[in-house]
């Protein structure tokens, strides 16, 4: 879920950078807001690791393939680290794998990693959830209706499989929409709509695929060591 070079017109390359450098800037600021983000940068480089290594991985899905992409799962266990973290991965992918380009760099990692940090996003909301249903429950009902662990272990795989398929559907919807709308001229629009169009849903079971990974993942380490998890 690359775009490649010379697809897209300078000028969308160059707004790409644009977004980009905006939303790393927004990432970067709410990490420094955190307590020791230095912390975090080993996991954040493990991830990145596993999200340069991903593209790898092709899986044959008739009449084409795709690979994993796992920007939905960065979101979700790295919380704001996942936007520099796929910006790295990906300026690695484009020089060692040739996945993308330079000039599409910009383009690439906000398609990306926009849905990465919707997909924190996502994931958080089940502190919301809880937050509601302990205020709906009176004093003398409060110990009584306090969910269980294994509720609790649902409820954070549900939210962590719904940040995972989001982080890859979205992307393989802006993926769509720029590849459909902004082509450059010099290509046959419908074979090149045709081929994005298979492409683009060829991902979509990757997607579900992905966040059930992301679920067990995430239900794994806070069993294990939860403090890996983003969180409050």
């Amino acid at each position: 879920m690359h775009i490649s070079e010379g697809f897209l017109p300078a000028q969308v390359c160059i707004a790409g950078y644009g977004t980009t450098g905006l939303l790393t800037w927004f990432a970067l600021k709410q990490i420094n807001r955190q307590g020791n983000p230095n912390e975090k940068i080993p996991k954040a480089s493990l991830l990145t690791a596993a999200f340069f290594v991903a593209s790898s991985i092709s899986i044959p899905i008739p009449p084409t393939s795709v690979h994993l992409l796992l920007n939905g799962l960065l979101g979700v266990i790295l919380g704001y680290f996942a936007v520099p973290a796929i910006l790295i991965g990906l300026l690695f992918q484009a020089m060692f794998f040739g996945h993308g380009g330079l000039t599409t760099l910009g383009v690439n990692a906000t398609m990306m990693g926009f849905p990465a940090l919707l997909a924190y996003y996502i994931f958080q909301l089940r502190f919301n959830l809880g937050s509601k249903k302990q205020q709906s429950s009176s004093p003398s009902q409060t110990q009584s209706h306090l969910p269980s662990h294994r509720q609790s272990l649902r409820q954070l795989g549900i939210f962590a499989f719904l940040g995972g398929t989001l982080g890859l559907a979205l992307t393989a919807f802006i993926f769509f929409l720029l590849m459909v709308t902004l082509v450059s001229a010099d290509f046959d629009a419908q074979a090149e709509q045709t081929a994005v169009t298979y492409l683009t849903l060829a991902h979509l079971p990757l997607a579900v695929l992905e966040g059930g990974f992301t679920a067990m993942l995430a239900v794994f380490l806070q069993r294990v060591k939860p403090e890996l998890l983003t969180g409050r």
